[in-house]
């Protein structure tokens, strides 16, 4: 009977693991741990134990052999040395049978070699303790024998690091970037020495990170939408349409000020995807900005500063499905919530700790309000005020500027607005319709396989059954809550190529039709265009190329660890603040950074509160603070970033250098990030509500602004 017992506890454990998408071995080691006698297991252990904690484990010690990983335990002072204990091997759950504190794991080691961490999360002493080991195996050309290292945590964060303060230190972005793949690509290959390895691991940077860099779909999607996107932009500059556009937008834009509130409402008004909005406002304003001497440090600002911000928190982006994925997923393992709430309810509670973005968007409306700028931005604007050089001209920057040249309408070429707008509103239409046409498939799809019953698959009947996919039960479901869902589950990708290639045809069309160019001559504009997107598509390309060294290195989760811990609740958010914003920075994908922290971030800071004794709604607030934290400081470290791909094509739209919008944006966005961590804090600790808490930090903006901005209109020392 109590064998039994055990075997129905133990199934109990396997099951809802499985349940949680959780990879659960079904090996021997497993199928051992069931047939265990209840006499040779530990002290009775309860189910929510044994589902979080590496049962009465508190330390272990890997050796690699031909065959199998063979792992020695330290047991807790109850144990018999016989137990059942979870261990997770390249992220996966694995239940492995302890006999005498040793347990075995099966694997097939390659000639090519591989990464193998094991962690474990033991409570030792009522303290909870991660320990992490990273080994490098190699079967060697001995078909008997292997080689294994040891390497060091620590060495996780090497790639974005070397690349970061060679592309900070050297300005040349490109080499920077490679040598950081490099770094990577040595380490995981075992951190090798001898002359053939080390030239292998030189080709590994080419035939595996930069080639699969560029054969993943997502990726491939972003590469050919730029390029669409500097091909539309050739075209309607050669046909005189961009033209068009800056003479008609020229009476709203009278000058400097107006003109970068200009850019900054057109950044406002396309919220529903950062990619889109930084290609489409950067390209758009670029001329406009040009008249008024505007830098383009100072557009790459602007066009940084209202895409991922907005697309954050707006209610219908291409971001909100992610985003609800991955709260929904954390909130019902939360142990002791009651009532647990929906996942859109939760995000709209968190907007009003999203300190971050909202402080970011008003901040650039402060800086265009006061004229004023500090730092490497007032020397770049008190550049182009004065000397009318928009860009800090060098000579490795001729040759790209020979290209812009040939971008100027052809002779003769009317200005004529509509040549522009029309191509750059059927990427903005064609997007949101790309979007609705992929929801609403999406949609479809999964009310099929929920069983609910529809008499056609037209969008309205569609639209009329979408309720039924709310995560929330028997919430009452809006008209805000169903686009959110609609676009959520949209392929966003799909919708970018599609409007890309429309707005690239009605171009096309628009310039031969009123005999502009000849169609040879147009085609030809539109291939410069493309020529002109290479060098940012570069640098976007080996930064995919080093985010991959990183994840394979488990960076973000050295991160984690590093910085984690039992916390006083009030200070979860600053703690998740740095700890997102130094993933970000290090991987350079904001997406990455919610994905990595999300499930971690949200039931550590529950069980964080719990311990500390607080009630469910003394909690709520920090959670939904951390929740936004985790969004908003992704966004910080995304902006501060060099190897951030919304950074980099920030600086491709607006024909900015690369290094030059990183440090002239830093400045800021470090000032933005430290008042958002001191205004989250007084939101947690003294519960102050939303217009007070803005008002706080709005002040603190502009009163540091008018103490140490300058105003760049009047020429004055630098």
């Amino acid at each position: 009977m109590k064998q039994f017992a055990w075997f129905i506890l133990c199934w109990l454990v396997v099951w809802s693991n499985a349940n949680a998408q959780d990879s659960v071995r079904t090996d021997s080691a497993l199928v051992d741990s069931l047939g265990l006698a209840a006499d040779s297991l530990p002290v009775q252990p309860t189910i929510a134990q044994l589902a979080l904690d590496t049962l009465s484990l508190s330390a272990v010690d890997v050796a690699a052999t031909l065959n199998h990983l063979q792992l020695t335990g330290t047991a807790a002072e109850t144990n018999t040395g016989n137990y059942v204990a979870l261990v997770k091997i390249n992220g996966t759950k694995e239940f492995l049978t302890f006999r005498n504190n040793v347990a075995t794991w099966n694997y097939t080691p390659s000639y090519k070699g591989g990464l193998y961490q094991i962690q474990i999360e033991s409570q030792v002493s009522d303290k909870k303790e991660k320990q992490t080991q990273l080994l490098h195996i190699k079967k060697t050309t001995n078909e008997t024998t292997i080689q294994a290292t040891n390497l060091p945590l620590w060495g996780a964060v090497l790639p974005p690091l070397v690349a970061i303060v060679f592309a900070l230190i050297f300005k040349e972005v490109l080499l920077a970037l490679f040598l950081g793949i490099l770094t990577g690509v040595w380490f995981i290959n075992g951190m090798p020495l001898t002359p053939y390895d080390l030239m292998k691991t030189l080709f590994n940077v080419l035939d595996t990170y930069i080639l699969h860099a560029l054969t993943e779909p997502s990726h491939l999607s972003v590469i050919i939408f730029s390029i669409m996107i500097g091909g539309v932009v050739a075209i309607i500059s050669r046909n005189g349409g961009m033209a068009g556009i800056v003479e008609k937008l020229a009476p709203l834009a009278r000058g400097a000020k107006s003109t970068q509130f200009v850019a900054w409402l057109l950044g406002i008004a396309i919220f529903f995807d950062d990619y889109a909005n930084s290609l489409i406002v950067g390209n758009t304003m670029r001329p406009l900005c040009d008249r008024y001497n505007i830098s383009r440090e100072k557009l790459a600002y602007v066009v940084d500063s209202t895409s991922a911000p907005v697309a954050a928190i707006a209610f219908i982006t291409t971001w909100i499905g992610a985003e609800l994925g991955y709260i929904s997923d954390a909130l019902p393992a939360l142990e002791g919530m009651q009532n647990v709430p929906g996942a859109y309810s939760v995000f709209l509670s968190s907007l009003s700790y999203a300190f971050y973005s909202f402080f970011t968007i008003i901040f650039m409306l402060l800086i265009i309000g006061t004229g004023r700028d500090f730092g490497a931005m007032y020397r770049a604007e008190h550049r182009a005020r004065t000397t009318g050089r928009v860009f800090d001209v060098q000579e490795t920057d001729e040759s790209q500027h020979v290209d812009l040249k040939e971008l100027e309408p052809v002779a003769g070429a009317p200005h004529r607005w509509w040549n522009g707008f029309l191509p750059v509103a059927v990427v903005v239409g064609g997007t949101l319709l790309g979007l609705l046409d992929t929801g609403m498939t999406a949609c479809y799809n999964q009310l099929i396989a929920k069983g609910v019953t529809m008499a056609d698959n037209s969008w309205g009947t569609i639209w009329a059954s979408i309720q039924s996919l709310e995560l929330e039960p028997n919430a009452e479901v809006g008209t805000v809550r169903k686009l959110g869902i609609l676009v959520g589950n949209a392929d966003s990708y799909s919708s970018l190529l599609w409007a890309s290639l429309s707005a690239v045809v009605v171009a096309l069309f628009l310039t031969v039709v009123q005999r502009i160019q000849k169609m040879n001559a147009a085609l030809e504009t539109m291939v410069l265009g493309f020529k002109t997107m290479l060098p940012a598509l570069l640098i976007l390309v080996l930064a995919w190329a080093l985010a991959a060294t990183t994840k394979e290195l488990y960076t973000a989760e050295y991160l984690t660890s590093s910085l984690g811990g039992s916390l006083n609740p009030y200070i979860m958010p600053i703690v998740i603040f740095f700890l997102a914003g130094a993933v970000a920075f290090s991987t350079g994908s904001s997406w990455s950074t919610m994905a990595i922290l999300y499930p971690i971030a949200i039931p550590m800071t529950w069980a964080v509160c719990q311990e500390y004794g607080l009630s469910q709604a003394d909690s709520m607030p920090i959670l939904y603070n951390v929740i936004a934290t985790v969004l908003s400081a992704s966004v910080f470290g995304d902006h501060c970033s060099p190897i951030s791909d919304t950074t980099i094509l920030s600086s491709l739209a607006s024909n900015c250098r690369h290094l030059d919008h990183v440090n002239t944006q830093m400045p800021y966005a470090l000032l933005v990030g430290v008042v958002s961590i001191v205004v989250g804090y007084i939101a947690t600790a003294f519960g102050t509500p939303f217009i007070l808490n803005f008002g706080i930090g709005v002040a603190i903006l502009w009163g540091f602004l008018m103490l140490m901005g300058k105003k760049v209109d009047t020429p004055t020392s630098a």
